[in-house]
C-alpha cells in the first residue's frame, strides 16, 4: 500500500469515527451526506459556524459517544 492510500485509508477511519461518535452509525446515507451538504454551506468563522465547532469540541472531550437522536431514521442495509 503506498502512502497516498494508507493516509486517504486513515483519513476515512477518522471520519468515520466522528460519524459513529455523534450517534449516526445506522443513519441512511442519504440523510447523512444531505447534512454534511448543509453543513458545507455554513460561512467559516460565522456564528453558526462557532456555534457548531464549540458542540463538536465539547463533543470530542466527552468520555461516550453522544446521545442518538430519536428522529434518525435507520437503515440496516445500504443501496
Amino acid at each position: 500500500m503506498t502512502a497516498d492510500r494508507k493516509s486517504e485509508a486513515r483519513e476515512k477511519f477518522l471520519l468515520g469515527g466522528i460519524v459513529v461518535k455523534a450517534g449516526l452509525s445506522k443513519a441512511d446515507r442519504a440523510f447523512l451526506l444531505g447534512g454534511l451538504l448543509e453543513l458545507a454551506k455554513v460561512t467559516p468563522g460565522s456564528a453558526e459556524h462557532r456555534r457548531l465547532r464549540d458542540i463538536g469540541t465539547e463533543a470530542f472531550k466527552a468520555a461516550a459517544p453522544a446521545v442518538v437522536s430519536p428522529r434518525i431514521e435507520e437503515k440496516a442495509e445500504w443501496p
